[in-house]
C-alpha cells in the first residue's frame, strides 16, 4: 500500500495541490479600529521582510513567460518557491526548484484560463477554515513552532513571507480549483469490481507478503482502493488534458536576457 500511495502522491499530489493554489494578492480587508489597522500593517511588514525585492515592488519585475497572453513574472516564481515550503510537492530530480515552480505556474495558468468559462462551486469560509486548520496541524515545521496559537501561526507565516490574508486567498483559490477538477474529471470515472480486485491481488498482496505481514480482507479496504484508482485515473486524464492545452495554446518562456514581445 505504501508504495502504491507513493506512486499516486508523486504525481497527483504534485498536480492537484500545485495547480490548486494560484499566485494572487488578496484584497485589503476592511478593518474596524486603528488598533486592528496597525496590527494588519505590522503583519504585512513582517511578511514583506521575507519577500524578495521584486515581490515588494522595489525593482521592476521581469517577465519570465507568456501563457496565451497571460504573463508569468519573476515575482510569481519567487512566491511559488516560498509557498512550496508550506505544501511540499513531489521532487523532480531533473528540474531545479525554480524550474519546478515555473512548470507549476504554467500548468496552473492553463487551468485557471479554462475555469474562466466553467461554472464552479463557490468556496465557503468553512472550507477555507478547515484547510487552514489542517495545514496548521500537518506542517512538519509546526512541530517546532507554536502554530496552535494565533500569534505563533502569524509569526510562522511571516517567516515564510505571507500574511494570514494572503494565505487564505491562496487556500480559497486552491479549493476552487479542486472543485473544478472534481466536476471536470471525476464525475465521469467509473471503477469496476474487477479493477479493485486486480489492484488488491497484483499490488497490495505482494507488498504485504514482502513485509511478512497479513493483508487486510479486501472488503475492509475496498472503498480505499476505489479512491486510489479514481485518483490515479483523474491524474492520468489531467496529464493528457494539460498536454493538449499546452500543445494547442501559446506557451513561451523567456531567457534571462530576452525582452518580452
Amino acid at each position: 500500500m505504501a508504495r502504491s500511495m507513493g506512486q499516486f502522491g508523486s504525481y497527483l499530489l504534485h498536480m492537484l495541490c500545485a495547480l490548486a493554489v494560484c499566485s494572487c494578492v488578496s484584497a485589503q480587508q476592511k478593518v474596524d479600529s486603528p488598533q486592528a489597522a496597525t496590527t494588519q500593517a505590522q503583519d504585512q511588514a513582517n511578511a514583506d521582510a521575507h519577500k524578495k525585492p521584486a515581490e515588494r515592488g522595489v525593482i521592476v519585475d521581469r517577465i519570465v513567460g507568456i501563457v496565451n497572453g497571460d504573463l508569468v513574472l519573476e515575482s510569481d516564481v519567487d512566491e511559488e518557491e516560498r509557498f512550496s515550503q508550506l505544501y511540499p510537492y513531489g521532487v523532480n530530480s531533473e528540474e531545479t526548484p525554480r524550474q519546478q515552480a515555473i512548470t507549476r505556474l504554467i500548468d496552473r495558468t492553463l487551468v485557471l484560463q479554462q475555469m474562466a468559462g466553467f461554472p464552479v462551486t463557490p468556496v465557503s469560509d468553512d472550507e477555507v477554515n478547515r484547510d487552514e486548520s489542517d495545514l496548521r496541524k500537518d506542517l512538519p515545521e509546526c512541530g517546532h513552532t507554536d502554530c496552535a496559537s494565533n500569534a505563533g501561526w502569524m509569526h510562522f507565516l511571516a517567516s515564510k513571507g505571507f500574511t494570514k490574508d494572503e494565505l487564505r486567498a491562496r487556500l480559497r483559490q486552491r479549493i476552487g480549483v479542486l472543485h473544478f477538477i472534481e466536476q471536470r474529471f471525476r464525475s465521469g470515472v467509473r471503477i469496476s469490481d474487477q479493477q479493485i480486485e486486480q489492484y488488491y491481488n497484483d499490488m497490495l498482496l505482494p507488498e504485504y507478503a514482502k513485509q511478512h505481514a497479513t493483508a487486510p480482507p479486501l472488503d475492509s479496504i475496498r472503498d480505499r482502493i476505489q479512491e486510489i484508482l479514481l485518483q490515479q485515473q483523474v491524474s492520468s486524464m489531467m496529464d493528457s488534458w494539460l498536454k493538449t492545452l499546452r500543445d494547442s495554446g501559446h506557451v513561451r518562456m523567456l531567457e534571462p536576457d530576452e525582452e518580452a514581445p
